[in-house]
């Protein structure tokens, strides 16, 4: 697993848990953005990565469907852990 290189931002809440309830279900991330896509939701890499690092705000839609392909509620995409 690599390491994040960079600080996290402050545009979002929920990079930081999806990064890490992703990694812990061993999705790369490449494989997770096709999952995303396929549910309907336009992102690209950057996009994502963006998202991860929080430094660009996440959308209802990503948050809805990035819970759904984690298998967790959205609530738990905003816990502080």
């Amino acid at each position: 697993m690599k390491l994040r290189k960079q600080v996290y931002g402050d545009k979002n809440l929920v990079g930081k848990n999806i990064e890490r309830l992703r990694k812990e279900q061993g999705i790369k991330q490449k494989d997770f953005i096709a999952k995303i896509q396929v549910m309907g939701c336009n992102m690209n890499p950057t996009s994502y990565s963006k998202l991860e690092g929080q430094v660009r705000c996440a959308t209802d839609r990503e948050i809805y469907t990035i819970s759904k392909i984690l298998g967790v509620k959205m609530e738990e995409l905003f816990e502080d852990k």
